[in-house]
């Protein structure tokens, strides 16, 4: 029960990777809120685990805003938050990807994360304590062509967890990222452009430990980040991704 007593907030808690991060956290004992634009989805999750879940869109100030007083007055204190919900746009050259397609791409993937750091960190600060874990990408560090703009929206979630992390550590806050390799979510059709089984085998050729990143790899990965276990490591940006950027 490494987070027994904890509060947290998932962003995109309802699937995927979030609803990994969010048994997982259950299991070790953090009463969750997960934060999803799919409320149906996200209140079966929540039903499972025993937690709470709240219609969010993560590039709304105003629904990020909503949220933080959600989770205050439902909680008092939020001891952990994770930046998870993202999208991509689909493989193509970069000059294709539509104005609107990048706008969105950077709205969900980066400027979420100004907005739960806006409405977040000030109560952390004042408690002198707190974990914020953000679910970035190995595209932000080995990227793959055609995915430019997705690529580079989690090359910024890398940067902005490292000067997060050193603006906030004086403060008693960590700020740790992870990097998933491509796994068994809703986006890997949309990372591939098609799931076909030679799509799949030619994805897998880069992962040396030859399988897709699992839910459960990444709620196991954030756990031990997000728990007092972790009490050192701020700045990190872990890959979890079976050697894939080696």
């Amino acid at each position: 029960m490494r987070l027994q007593g904890k509060t947290a907030i998932v962003t995109g808690g309802a699937s995927g990777f979030g609803a990994g991060i969010v048994r997982k956290f259950a299991a070790e004992g953090a009463r969750v809120l997960i934060a999803d634009l799919n409320i149906a989805l996200g209140e079966e999750i929540a039903s499972e685990v025993g937690g709470i879940a709240v219609k969010v869109d993560v590039a709304s100030n105003d629904s990020v805003k909503l949220l933080a007083e959600t989770a205050f007055t439902t909680f008092g204190t939020v001891d952990i938050l994770v930046n998870n919900a993202g999208i991509t746009h689909l493989p193509k050259p970069m000059q294709d990807v539509s104005e609107e397609e990048f706008d969105r791409v950077m709205a969900v993937n980066c400027k979420s994360v100004y907005l739960t750091a806006r409405h977040f960190a000030p109560r952390m600060i004042a408690a002198g304590t707190g974990a914020i874990l953000n679910v970035a990408s190995t595209a932000g560090l080995s990227p793959r062509p055609r995915l430019n703009w997705y690529n580079a929206s989690k090359g910024w979630m890398i940067t902005a967890t490292k000067t997060m992390a050193v603006e906030l550590a004086p403060s008693g806050v960590r700020v740790n990222a992870i990097c998933p390799v491509a796994g068994e979510t809703p986006l890997l059709k949309s990372f591939m452009g098609e799931d076909t089984p030679e799509m799949r085998a030619k994805f897998l050729s880069t992962i040396p430990i030859g399988r897709f990143s699992t839910p459960e790899d990444m709620g196991n990965a954030a756990c031990f980040l997000c728990s007092d276990e972790a009490g050192m490591v701020t700045g990190v940006a872990m890959e979890v991704d079976g050697g894939r950027c080696i």
